[in-house]
């Protein structure tokens, strides 16, 4: 819809077309508007009490609410997510809980100092609610999946604009009530659409925060997706579901508590200095959505069958009829990469944490099972991607690249194991993880840790002079020239 003020028609002689908008206004401004009645009588509702036309009018409302230029409503996703949490039960951190996870944390980076050299980073320590991880993550969240949701946005407008010319301009819109004769379903769709993308991303809203919520309820961390949701490299732990997680596992809860901020403070350590690795996950999220198959057919479809007074019908269509089947060839090597860069990941954070604990702690085995078992089950992570990218993710790489970063580290020890992430060119692939002793030996036959900086370091200088290589294009790093493999 323009922002600009209705100024008449060109032509004073003709009449001016309707006001799609001010009509619906008119439908939807109160309880008792006799455009409503007519409107649900139409389809086979009437004698609707006052407070039902109130409740349905609130929720068509709702519906065309949020920004129209915004692929989705990300304030109603937020509002969505934070209910969600507290209808299951969510209450503020109290002070014993948060120093728990103050000392834990503490305690978690001198572990970690003893085997690894990559350093802490300087951020904070979080104990959060589910609804303080929600409000933190939701910036994030917004990044990976607008490009679905502009894609969700695109497909709801077309097959809403075909089934309105299939109405034609005579009979069946004249029958439709509150709608003057004769309309032109051309400038009344135009006037629409910028209602329905405000529609659509209402919907869509509505996903995302339940997706988040159902999330929320379930990770033990803030980074426990394996994606770097929390800003400013802060580790953040939530106390409410470590407690859930702790539940039947035998072990102490406060044993419990120091090996997952191991893990927490080994992730965000990692994503903190390695700083290609978030950029190329979020990347490799983004392009799986980006190139996502919307199933058209299936949402007009869906749109035909449901009650249009019903925005939790509208809802539960649209919700399963968002994505064709099969994924493209861009798709799939969007999500090997996706999938690989999740497995190593979580296979060297494992690695690492059961170096760091091993000695301190009885039960590490069992815990770091205790988080595969979680993981396998279709974990966090599977269930969110799947809601809202249509993208299923599978750990069954994790255990190699586990088995991975063990070799590494026997044959060259923490430094060789830790320098396989200096650069993306250097870190392990898809097919290496099928062969890690192969790449066990292709990267130790590189040389010393000093040759192979000095070999980084020279082709680095090579990618920014542009030398052998068109200037104009980026290696996976995203620095300019071309970066070839070492």
């Amino acid at each position: 819809m323009s922002d600009h003020p209705r100024q008449g028609p060109a032509n004073p002689d003709e009449p001016e077309e309707p006001d799609f908008a001010a009509m619906l206004a008119s439908m939807l401004g109160s309880s008792d508007n006799p455009e409503l009645a007519k409107a649900l009588e139409a389809m086979g509702v009437d004698k609707v009490d006052p407070a039902t036309m109130s409740m349905i009018g609130a929720q068509l409302r709702s519906l065309f609410s949020g920004d129209p230029a915004e692929p989705f409503n990300v304030e109603l996703a937020t509002d969505v997510a934070r209910k969600s949490v507290a209808s299951e039960g969510d209450a503020t951190v109290g002070d014993a809980a948060r120093r728990e996870v103050e000392q834990a944390v503490e305690v978690a980076h001198l572990w970690i100092d003893a085997v690894t050299d990559l350093p802490a980073p300087a951020g904070v320590v979080h104990a959060w609610s589910r609804a303080e991880w929600v409000d933190q993550t939701m910036p994030m969240w917004k990044e990976l999946v607008e490009p679905v949701a502009a894609g969700v946005r695109t497909a709801v407008v077309a097959a809403i604009r075909s089934q309105m010319g299939q109405l034609g301009s005579g009979e069946d819109l004249a029958a439709m009530p509150g709608l003057p004769a004769g309309v032109d379903p051309g400038a009344l769709m135009g006037q629409m659409e910028p209602m329905l993308a405000q529609m659509s991303g209402t919907m869509f809203g509505v996903q995302v925060g339940q997706a988040v919520g159902a999330l929320a309820g379930s990770l033990v961390s803030g980074t426990d997706v394996g994606l770097p949701l929390v800003p400013g490299h802060a580790v953040a732990l939530l106390p409410a579901n470590i407690d859930t997680f702790a539940e039947g596992l035998e072990v102490d809860l406060a044993e419990v508590r120091l090996y997952l901020a191991v893990r927490e403070a080994a992730r965000v350590r990692l994503f903190a200095e390695v700083p290609w690795l978030g950029p190329q996950l979020v990347g490799a999220v983004q392009a799986y959505a980006r190139d996502i198959s919307i199933d058209t057919e299936g949402i007009e479809s869906a749109l035909r069958s449901i009650d249009a007074t019903d925005p939790e019908a509208m809802q539960s269509a649209l919700s399963n009829s968002l994505f064709a089947p099969e994924p493209s060839p861009a798709q799939r090597a969007a999500l090997v990469q996706l999938e690989t860069l999740l497995a190593l990941v979580e296979g060297w954070v494992s690695v690492l944490a059961d170096r760091a604990t091993r000695k301190h702690l009885p039960h590490p085995a069992a815990l770091d099972e205790a988080v595969r078992r979680q993981r396998a089950s279709a974990g966090p992570a599977g269930q969110i991607f799947s809601q809202l990218v249509g993208l299923e993710l599978h750990p069954r790489r994790l255990r190699d690249a586990a088995n991975l970063w063990a070799a590494l580290e026997a044959s060259g020890g923490t430094t060789a194991r830790d320098s396989a992430w200096a650069h993306p060119d250097l870190a392990p692939t898809a097919a290496d993880l099928d062969d890690p002793l192969g790449y066990v030996d292709r990267f130790m036959s590189g040389g010393t840790r000093d040759e192979m900086d000095a070999a980084l370091d020279a082709m680095l200088t090579e990618g920014d002079l542009g030398t052998g290589g068109d200037p104009g294009q980026t290696d996976s790093s995203g620095k300019e020239g071309d970066a070839g493999k070492p």
